[in-house]
């Protein structure tokens, strides 16, 4: 038997001095019995590569399994999403666009007020269940491109009407013809009775007639006439639309005017109609705030300087039925004017024109300041300056006089 190394039990290694034994080395020279038998049966198993044909077929395999499990997490997600909206749709249904089937219901009046947005008419239709929803308003009035087309106004409605019937009846769509008229802000009420007697074809005396019975139409009985009541702003009234309605649908914007400013008082609201009307005639709406303040503490202060005395120019000339800047001094004497405002403390005894909604606010929620005096110093501008003092007011008088004598014409 041929001796081969010694190995050691513990760590299968030959022990030392083996290597040097003559039949390791023979061995190893002539190719050991062991490691020939390993050359024949390898310790580790060869696999054949794949043929080209067999790897073809493998992806086609692995690729129809990633398909297959893909559609099946598709197939679930779309069982999953429609569980979920069939879950969920009901409570949606009351933020969706609901819309009556119309024609509605009995009447009611919608009133307009002057510089309403789309939303502002939206809401005031929901609250009156004239339409089923804010947003099928807004949809149907986008639809007819009327979104700045909405008029100030008092409109005759339907209850549960159809979104873009309430709409037709807002834009006058619905109307073949309409009588068109365009108020300006704080018109004389003879001047606003003219433009609708021009616009409607209606005799003016009928329209006078009906404006010298305000009881008609719930004023109080400190009023006289309709002055001060006649919304300004742009009207689409349907032809068959007759005087008294026509005067109604304009008092009623004002008395909306009113109750958004927070008056529902009609004493009060009689108050600020008067102040109101005088601020568009002594100021513009960036200072109408500043100017009411300043009515205010004169006609609150009769000892103050100017002896609780309003002293304005437009209410001396709407008593003598003018329209000027320059007052005479003996027009400003006169007391038998019961508009002379230079003569008589306190307020004149009514308004002296229509205002219009931002006026009305101001008159409402004067700005609290000290001042006593005002003068518009350029016509063109608007510019305006105050004074605490009559002294000081002088001085600002003088820059007003120079800028008349500067602009020829300007100061009728």
């Amino acid at each position: 038997m041929e001796s081969g190394p010694h190995w050691s039990e513990e760590h299968d290694l030959p022990v030392e001095g083996a290597w040097q034994e003559p039949g390791y080395a023979a061995g190893h020279a002539a190719g050991h019995p062991a490691w020939e038998q390993e050359e024949a049966a390898p310790f580790f198993d060869e696999h054949p590569l794949p043929s080209r044909r067999s790897a073809r077929v493998s992806k086609r395999v692995r690729r129809r399994r990633r398909t297959a499990v893909f559609l099946v997490v598709l197939a679930l997600f779309a069982v999953v999403v429609f569980f979920v909206v069939q879950t969920v749709k009901p409570m949606l249904g009351g933020l969706q666009a609901a819309d009556y089937p119309g024609p509605g219901t009995g009447t009611v009046q919608v009133v307009v007020p002057e510089g309403s947005s789309a939303r502002d008419v939206a809401q005031e239709l929901r609250t009156q269940d004239v339409v089923a929803s804010e947003q099928s308003f807004l949809d149907a009035l986008d639809a007819a491109n009327g979104a700045g087309s909405l008029q100030p106004g008092s409109f005759k409605m339907r209850k549960q009407m159809k979104s873009s019937d309430a709409v037709s009846i807002l834009l006058s769509i619905d109307a073949a013809k309409v009588h068109y008229a365009a108020v300006d802000q704080n018109l004389r009420i003879g001047e606003t009775l003219a433009v609708l007697a021009k616009s409607t074809g209606i005799p003016v005396a009928e329209f006078e007639k009906l404006a010298n019975e305000p009881a008609l139409f719930g004023l109080p009985a400190k009023a006289k006439n309709l002055e001060g009541y006649l919304a300004p702003g742009e009207y689409r009234f349907p032809v068959k639309l007759g005087a008294k309605d026509i005067l109604a649908q304009m008092v009623n914007a004002t008395k909306a005017n009113l109750a958004k400013a927070g008056v529902t008082d009609q004493a009060q609201q009689y108050r600020d109609l008067t102040i109101a009307s005088i601020l568009e005639f002594e100021g513009n709406e960036a200072n109408y705030g500043k100017i009411s303040g300043a009515i205010e503490n004169r006609i609150n202060n009769p000892n103050g300087e100017t002896g609780g005395r309003l002293e304005s120019d437009a209410t001396v000339a709407y008593g003598l039925g003018i329209k000027t800047y320059n007052i005479t001094d003996a027009q400003k004497a006169d007391k038998k004017n019961l508009y002379n405002t230079f003569a008589r403390p306190g307020l004149p005894v009514g308004p002296i024109g229509s205002p219009a909604a931002a006026s009305i606010e101001a008159a409402a929620h004067p700005e609290s300041n000290p001042y006593y005096f005002w003068v518009t110093v350029n016509l063109k501008t608007g510019e305006t300056l105050y004074s605490t003092t009559y002294a000081g007011h002088l001085k600002n008088v003088a820059k007003y006089t120079a800028w008349c004598a500067a602009n020829p014409g300007e100061c009728k």
